[in-house]
C-alpha cells in the first residue's frame, strides 16, 4: 500500500452488480469528509450505489 493511501483510510466504493471488482471512487482522511462527498455524488448520480469502508493499514 502506498504511503499516500495510508494517510487516507476512508474509501468510497461504487457497488457493481454480481459483486464485480469494486472501483475506488475517492479516498479521505476523515469519515465526515467521505460522508459529505457521498451525499454529493448520490445527488449527482441517484441510481448508482456506493459504500464507505475503512481500508485497514497493511504493514
Amino acid at each position: 500500500m502506498k504511503y499516500q493511501d495510508q494517510l487516507s483510510p476512508w474509501v468510497i466504493h461504487q457497488l457493481l452488480p454480481n459483486l464485480q471488482n469494486l472501483p475506488v471512487v475517492a479516498r479521505f482522511r476523515r469519515r465526515n469528509d467521505a460522508e459529505a462527498y457521498l451525499r454529493l455524488i448520490k445527488q449527482m448520480k441517484p441510481n448508482t450505489q456506493y459504500a464507505i469502508s475503512f481500508d485497514a493499514l497493511k504493514n
